[in-house]
């Protein structure tokens, strides 16, 4: 399908994933909105990259604050592109960082090269392939944080919700070193509950924000689960999450082990996607 650009400059291009858009923020410049097939995947903007626009992206720019002190350079795996929203917010808040993006839509990477340009002196890598296959090719305790963002008709590919997916991403990160995930789930939230205990399977501790909402299992929506094997920022990331503009909630420890119910560790023989939006969830 051929590129095109309406009279309010929205861009239109078919994609591997579907029908890429490029929505123009009416309170932004130079800002932008990226949709899939009608699902927004990321906002940007260009004039300021630490602005995150989407809650789930608060709460990931929260924990790459938090995970080191401020202003110091990481390398960070992202597996899923969208936007590149959130390599962006590193290389701003972080400079000097050096990071690889992970994202299998080639036509979408190139999209977004050429309508939202990187920061040429960003240390920015972009590999178009799958996030696991991209993964494995990364050396063992390279990664102070991987960030897993990757959705496939609005669902998380299966192979990327196991234990041995897991198992990889611990090998990539340093000694202290973090995960964090954007998980979508909704009623009765097996799959998130799921992807706790496939967590806690591989790394001792474990933290879990969302809007109470969706820990409620009131309506579907996006939780970031994040891992590590040290003790994580609970008490900083707790408060910052509470007092955003639309707050949510952490959970840890006991808590979040009540929540997960008695779900059990995902296996790669055992694994299926997460579960499809419902209908007019993004109207």
């Amino acid at each position: 399908m051929a590129r095109r650009k309406s009279a309010a400059q929205a861009v239109v291009e078919q994609v591997d994933g579907g029908l890429a858009e490029l929505q123009p923020d009416p309170d932004r410049p130079r800002a932008w909105t990226l949709l899939v097939d009608g699902a927004p995947q990321s906002h940007v903007d260009l004039d300021d990259p630490a602005h995150l626009d989407f809650a789930y992206q608060r709460r990931l720019g929260h924990v790459i604050d938090l995970i080191a002190p401020p202003g110091k350079p990481l390398r960070v795996v992202h597996l899923g592109g969208g936007a590149f929203t959130l390599a962006r917010y590193v290389a701003g808040t972080r400079p000097r960082s050096s990071q690889q993006i992970v994202e299998r839509d080639g036509p979408l990477v190139q999209l977004v090269r050429r309508e939202l340009p990187l920061d040429p002196g960003a240390r920015i890598r972009v590999r178009s392939t799958d996030a696991r296959e991209g993964l494995a090719k990364i050396p063992e305790g390279w990664a102070d944080l991987v960030i897993a963002d990757v959705f496939s008709a609005a669902r998380t590919p299966a192979h990327l919700t196991s234990t041995e997916f897991l198992a990889d991403v611990r090998r990539v990160l340093r000694p202290g070193g973090h995960y964090a995930a954007n998980l979508a789930d909704g009623p009765p939230l097996a799959h998130l509950r799921g992807q706790i205990a496939t967590a806690a399977a591989v790394f001792p501790r474990l933290a879990l924000a969302a809007d109470p909402a969706v820990l409620r299992g009131k309506r579907f929506g996006n939780a970031v689960l994040l891992a590590s094997e040290t003790e994580l920022p609970l008490a900083e990331l707790t408060r910052r999450i509470a007092s955003d503009p639309h707050p949510g909630r952490v959970e840890h420890g006991r808590a979040l082990a009540d929540f997960t119910g008695g779900a059990t560790a995902v296996r790669d023989e055992a694994a299926i996607a997460s579960p499809a939006p419902p209908p007019g969830v993004f109207g």
